[in-house]
């Protein structure tokens, strides 16, 4: 059951990385409008809060 939560952990972060990522690059239009701010914020949150869990995981493990 743990590798199955590392697993969606992994994929959490992968796909808030990803998103980050296309707003970063992709900022045509994106100017500086706060609701990009605060959804990087919030993908930014997933992406620690993912990794926190994965920590826990590999002490359980380990």
């Amino acid at each position: 059951m743990l590798k199955a939560l590392k697993k969606r952990y992994e994929a959490q972060i992968a796909e808030a990385s990803t998103t980050i990522n296309i707003y970063l690059t992709n900022s045509v239009g994106i100017g500086e409008h706060p609701q990009h701010l605060d959804e990087i914020d919030k993908l930014l949150e997933k992406i620690v809060n993912a990794e926190e869990k994965i920590k826990l995981i590999d002490r359980w493990v380990d």
